[in-house]
C-alpha cells in the first residue's frame, strides 16, 4: 500500500463522517495557506499556545509565525526556550501541557475514525488526550487509512524511516518511537478537538 498517495474526495468524505461522532470536529481545506489562515481564525488573540514537533505545521508556516511574534497570542515554546536552566525549562515543559490550544498532526487516521499518533518522549500526548482544552491538528489527506492495522504500518513502514532520516540530517542521532497514542474518541464535555485535513501532502 502507498502511504503517500492523497486521498479522495469520498475517502475523506467517509472518513470526516466517521469522526464526528468520536467527538472530533473534522474540517477540510484546499491548500496549506487555507490551513494557516483557518487556524487564525480558530484561536482567538491573548490565548495560551503550545505545540507539539510537527513538520506539517513547519509545512504550513505556522511555526515560522510562531517564531516571528507576529501574532495575538501568548506563545508558551518561547519562553520554554528562553530558559536556559534545565531544570527550570523541564518545570516550564511540564506546565505547558496546560496551554489553552495545543496544535500538532497525528501519523495516520483511520476511516473509521480511529487516530494514531506517535512521540519519542510522549511530551505531546497530555495536551492531545486530556489537558488542554482546545486541540488542534493539521493532516494532510495522506495520512487516511482503510483500516488500524494499516495504520500501524504507516507508522512503522513509512513514518519512522523517513523521520529517522530527517533527524540524521540535521545532527541527531536518529528517532525512537517512544509512546503511542491511539485515539478512539473525545468524552469530556469541554474540550474541543478539531482536525484539519489538507488536500495536500504535508508531514510524514
Amino acid at each position: 500500500m502507498k502511504f503517500d498517495t492523497l486521498a479522495s474526495k469520498e475517502t475523506v468524505e467517509k472518513t470526516m463522517k466517521a469522526l464526528k461522532p468520536r467527538g472530533i470536529n473534522a474540517e477540510f481545506v484546499n491548500t496549506k495557506e487555507d490551513a494557516l489562515k483557518r487556524i487564525n481564525k480558530l484561536i482567538p488573540p491573548g490565548k495560551e499556545v503550545m505545540t507539539g514537533g510537527s513538520t506539517t505545521l513547519d509545512q504550513i508556516g505556522f511555526t515560522d509565525m510562531l517564531k516571528s511574534g507576529k501574532h495575538p497570542w501568548k506563545n508558551l515554546k518561547d519562553e520554554i526556550l528562553a530558559e536556559k536552566n534545565p531544570a527550570k525549562q523541564m518545570e516550564l515543559r511540564k506546565k505547558s501541557v496546560l496551554s489553552e490550544y495545543f496544535l500538532g498532526s497525528v501519523h495516520a487516521v483511520v476511516e473509521n475514525g480511529e487516530i494514531l499518533i506517535a512521540n519519542a518522549t510522549g511530551s505531546a500526548f497530555p495536551s492531545n488526550s486530556f489537558s488542554s482544552d482546545n486541540v488542534i491538528w493539521v493532516v494532510g489527506t495522506q495520512k487516511i487509512v482503510p483500516t488500524l492495522e494499516d495504520g500501524w504500518k504507516r507508522l512503522y513502514e513509512y513514518c519512522v524511516p523517513l523521520e529517522d532520516k530527517r533527524m540524521k540530517s540535521v545532527g541527531y542521532p536518529g528517532t525512537t518511537v517512544g509512546k503511542i497514542l491511539l485515539f478512539e474518541r473525545e468524552i469530556n464535555e469541554n474540550r474541543k478537538i478539531t482536525l484539519i485535513f489538507v488536500n495536500e501532502k504535508l508531514g510524514f
